[in-house]
């Protein structure tokens, strides 16, 4: 990949389920290292397009290339995308009959064959990536909701992506498990990792985010640097978003 390649690229992606077309020829680009925000009203379809980023959807036309990877949707060509881009849900689909270390130990060991010992390493670092070393031994019902966000969080970067995608994973939390996650994410940004998160933490998205895009019935009804963006919205759409409380 040239230096000169976004990382994430989305062209003119169309997507309908039978006769509704939910997103209506969305185009945007992440650079390497960015992390970007996708916000908008429920229904606006940004988590539908950050699915079709991971290939959990197939797109109708239009193209997306993320890590490299153009997607056509054929079985190896998702599992070499999945090498490389993680995705962390609101549900946090962990494993219940298996300990945290176990959760995070198992897609190394699957997919990318690695030995115990390297796959040891990994998991006690990313479980310190999320501050939660000391939960190893653990089973996922006696770790609070934010702890169990993080472990996802860990068994997503236990992969090594290059690209990490958020899909409103505090949207179930409260407010103080919430600060937890983002404080994780915070660091993961700080840590240079390239991130498109879909998410309703408004302030967040203002401060870490360098760049925000507003959806609004399936398109990309404004774009920009964050903090321009949330000070001096542009489109009375946008402008209702934040001043309904979207923004505290």
């Amino acid at each position: 990949m040239s230096l000169a390649e976004p990382i994430v690229e989305a062209h003119a992606v169309h997507k309908s389920y039978g006769h509704i077309e939910v997103l209506k020829g969305v185009s945007f680009q992440v650079e390497k290292g960015q992390v970007v925000a996708i916000i908008g009203r429920s229904g606006s379809g940004k988590s539908t397009m950050l699915r079709c980023l991971n290939g959990l959807e197939t797109i109708n036309s239009g193209r997306v290339r993320v890590a490299g990877h153009t997607l056509d949707h054929s079985r190896k060509q998702l599992l070499e995308l999945r090498r490389d881009v993680g995705m962390v849900f609101q549900s946090y689909n962990l494993f219940p009959h298996l300990t945290v270390g176990e959760n995070v130990a198992l897609a190394p060991r699957i997919v990318r064959k690695l030995t115990a010992a390297q796959i040891e390493a990994i998991v006690d670092r990313v479980l310190g990536q999320v501050g939660l070393r000391e939960k190893k031994d653990a089973y996922p019902e006696q770790l609070s909701g934010g702890q169990q966000q993080r472990v996802a969080i860990a068994r997503s970067l236990a992969m090594e992506p290059e690209v990490m995608l958020f899909d409103e994973v505090t949207s179930a939390l409260d407010p103080e498990l919430t600060a937890e996650v983002l404080r994780v994410m915070e660091q993961l940004a700080a840590s240079g990792m390239t991130m498109v998160l879909v998410t309703h933490e408004m302030e967040f998205a203002r401060r870490m985010a360098h760049q925000t895009i507003f959806m609004h019935q399936g398109r990309v009804h404004e774009a920009g640097e964050s903090k321009a963006l949330f000070a001096a919205p542009q489109t009375p759409e946008l402008q209702q978003f934040l001043s309904a409380g979207a923004l505290k």
